[in-house]
C-alpha cells in the first residue's frame, strides 16, 4: 500500500464530499493511481470521518437546537456546498 496515495485520496474526498462530488473524484484517483486499492482505503476512510462528524454534530445541535432548526441549517448548508 502507499501512504502518500491513502492520505491524498482521504484529503481530497474529505473535501469532495462536503460539496458531493464524491464519485468523480474517486473515478479520478483511481484512473491516475496505480494502486487502486490504496484509493479505495483513502476515500473510505474519508466517507467514514464525514459520516461520524456529521452524527457527532448533529447530536450536539440536537440538544441546543430544535430539530426543524437543524433540518433547515443541514439544507441550506446542502444547497450553499452545491452552489
Amino acid at each position: 500500500m502507499d501512504l502518500k496515495i491513502i492520505l491524498t485520496t482521504f484529503s481530497f474526498v474529505f473535501l469532495a464530499e462536503l460539496g458531493d462530488k464524491t464519485q468523480l473524484a474517486i473515478l479520478s484517483f483511481a484512473v491516475k493511481s496505480k494502486s487502486p486499492f490504496s484509493v479505495f482505503i483513502g476515500a473510505g476512510g474519508a466517507l467514514l470521518l464525514t459520516t461520524v462528524l456529521a452524527i457527532v454534530l448533529g447530536g450536539v445541535l440536537l440538544k441546543f437546537i430544535p430539530e426543524s432548526y437543524v433540518r433547515y441549517l443541514s439544507g441550506g448548508l446542502f444547497v450553499l456546498f452545491g452552489v
